[in-house]
């Protein structure tokens, strides 16, 4: 029994053995804080381990560390004014993903360029080395080239599950027959309707706005990083070395994944919950008796931009619930209503909030991050989607029996009361998002564990080409051995026609013969 013991801990010590501290670049450009806590999760671990972390983002940080140097690039007024209009177009006007992707994807790529044009960043590549750069992925592909400029390997790190254009990156088999589509709410097992709708929206619908953005990619890759210096855009698709995903495979699909993505779900949850501030800790704690529901849409829909209306049907069903609400309200409209049992706030620390004992249902927008925390904490969900995967998280979420969810559309007082009602009266969303919470949390290493030893991996293993699957290197022929299956039938066809002229001839000498005789 010892000696199984102590083989164990000599091995979990062994991944985390010291690697030399490092040059790390990270590179944040998504216009969406959301994705910034995601990445900036990894970054401090990586910090606490003693490497040397340079990080360029174009928003700003809220928590100052002095012991990583950032490089602010703010986006020009003009992108913040167009991503402002752009939620609010969503909010009131949304549309599938497919959809919506023509719209967002041209102001997406502008901030990235934008990024790449700044003095400091040219600054920076004229100046410094580094020896890996992890890339905050959101459908900014041209800047794989700065992997290339400091001819280091080069590290993936994305929010949610992998998607289509991060699924070929790193080689994994597609499998529409029986993986769903993130953004198609299906879940498995999927039936000839739910199969049909997969393959068309995954090999025709989206394969059309990416391959239109490949296009812009390659454009923009060309212009910072001409071929006769640098590799191709496609080669550098073809050398990521790892991908990090902010999922775990007990939130499903069941899926193949090569070595070279690894699963570092729930990485900006903490494993101890700071400190509430004192007014917050007050109204949760004084909750025994009540329970408190936590209300907050993100950081992305901001309180001035929801309709008025349903605002005020949503405040007229929680003002009068025997529960206290805290309700993220920003400062950019008036409250829609004052009731004594309803907390209004800014700011709200998410993740510490959920963890509090009292809090019974999360209201939340649906985003990746959130429901997370959520499912991790083991608090119900009511889910109000705008844009993105978050319609997809809500089916998730109801196809799992978590919670419940509504369209901000269909949103009326009475609709919104029977969820409210339905989520806090019926145990079975707390019971089942309780046993999932206990499924999440199992695991041999932490998420921040899990992400630190593989980052280290690929700078102990100079980029871990051995992890990569062939895949990669395969075009759409070879990928679905339609180039063997066209030698094969090649072959069939050329013996069955050399066994037909052969039976022809065989017919004709018999027929000739028997001819002969008859005369």
């Amino acid at each position: 029994m010892w000696s199984t013991k102590l083989f164990l801990l000599t091995a979990v010590l062994g991944c985390f053995a010291v690697c030399d501290s490092a040059r790390i670049l990270g590179v944040f450009t998504s216009p969406a804080k959301s994705h910034l806590i995601i990445h900036m999760s990894v970054v401090k671990a990586l910090v606490e381990r003693g490497h040397d972390v340079t990080v360029i983002t174009t928003m700003p940080l809220t928590e100052k560390n002095k012991s990583y140097r950032h490089i602010h690039v703010p986006m020009p007024d003009s992108s913040a004014k167009q991503k402002v209009q752009m939620i609010q177009n969503k909010i009131d006007k949304p549309k599938p993903f497919w959809r919506e992707f023509p719209e967002f994807f041209p102001k997406i790529i502008n901030i990235a360029n934008v990024t790449m044009n700044s003095a400091q960043v040219k600054k920076l590549m004229d100046e410094e080395s580094f020896d890996l750069m992890i890339l905050g992925y959101f459908f900014n592909d041209f800047q794989l080239g700065l992997a290339a400029h400091f001819k280091c390997p080069v590290i993936i790190n994305f929010m949610i599950q992998p998607f289509t254009q991060l699924v070929d990156m790193s080689g994994t088999p597609r499998e529409v027959s029986y993986v769903p589509n993130l953004f198609t709410g299906l879940k498995q097992p999927m039936g000839f309707k739910d199969r049909l709708w997969n393959f068309i929206y995954s090999e025709i619908l989206e394969a059309v706005n990416y391959k239109l953005a490949d296009w812009q990619h390659e454009k923009y890759y060309e212009a910072f990083f001409p071929r006769d210096r640098y590799p191709s855009l496609s080669d550098m698709k073809k050398n990521v070395s790892l991908i990090l995903t902010n999922h775990h495979f007990s939130q499903g699909p069941v899926r193949p994944l090569p070595p070279a993505i690894v699963e570092i779900g729930g990485i900006h949850i903490k494993e101890k919950p700071d400190p509430l501030p004192t007014d917050i800790k007050q109204f949760l704690d004084s909750a025994n008796e009540t329970g408190v529901v936590y209300f907050s849409f993100g950081t992305h829909v901001a309180s001035g931009s929801l309709n008025p209306a349903k605002a005020k049907a949503m405040f007229n069903v929680l003002s009068k619930i025997p529960f206290k609400v805290l309700w993220k309200w920003d400062d950019s409209a008036p409250f829609p209503g004052e009731s004594s049992n309803i907390l209004y706030k800014p700011w709200t620390p998410q993740d510490d909030i959920l963890a509090h004992p009292n809090v019974k249902m999360f209201i939340s927008h649906g985003g990746q991050g959130g429901v997370v925390e959520s499912q991790y904490h083991g608090v119900p969900l009511l889910i109000v989607p705008f844009f993105g995967d978050q319609n997809a998280n809500r089916e998730s979420v109801e196809n799992l029996g978590y919670g419940r969810g509504i369209r901000f559309q269909d949103i009326t007082e009475e609709k919104f009361k029977e969820l409210v009602n339905e989520v806090l009266g019926n145990p079975s969303y707390s019971e089942k998002i309780k046993q999932f919470s206990s499924l999440y949390r199992d695991r041999p290493m932490t998420a921040k564990q899990t992400a630190v030893y593989w980052v280290e991996y690929v700078l102990r293993h100079r980029g871990a080409p051995h992890i990569q699957s062939p895949l990669v290197h395969l075009n759409f022929f070879e990928r679905h051995s339609l180039d063997v299956l066209a030698v094969i039938f090649g072959v069939l066809f050329v013996v069955l026609k050399i066994s037909c002229l052969i039976l022809c001839f065989v017919i004709r000498k018999i027929r000739g013969n028997k001819k002969m005789k008859f005369d």
